[in-house]
């Protein structure tokens, strides 16, 4: 995933089960690690999902557009 970028933020609340919350804060360690940087899984989520929606190739080809993606991206 790469360094994380800083942006405009908005909240929202959102319920996890508690495996994936362990999950997530797995991966935020190992995330941390691998970039030499520490970081909580709070801080990787809205990244990660930017990610996720970014490649889903069914929504940009429903969407008609190439919602969110940086040049590299591309």
């Amino acid at each position: 995933m790469g360094a994380l970028p800083r942006s405009e933020t908005v909240k929202v609340t959102v319920s996890l089960s508690a495996e994936l919350k362990t999950q997530l804060d797995a991966y935020a360690e190992v995330h941390g690690k691998v970039h030499q940087a520490p970081v909580d899984a709070l801080t990787l989520i809205p990244h990660m999902l930017a990610t996720f929606i970014a490649r889903d190739r069914g929504f940009r080809s429903l969407s008609g557009k190439s919602v969110g993606l940086r040049a590299k991206d591309r």
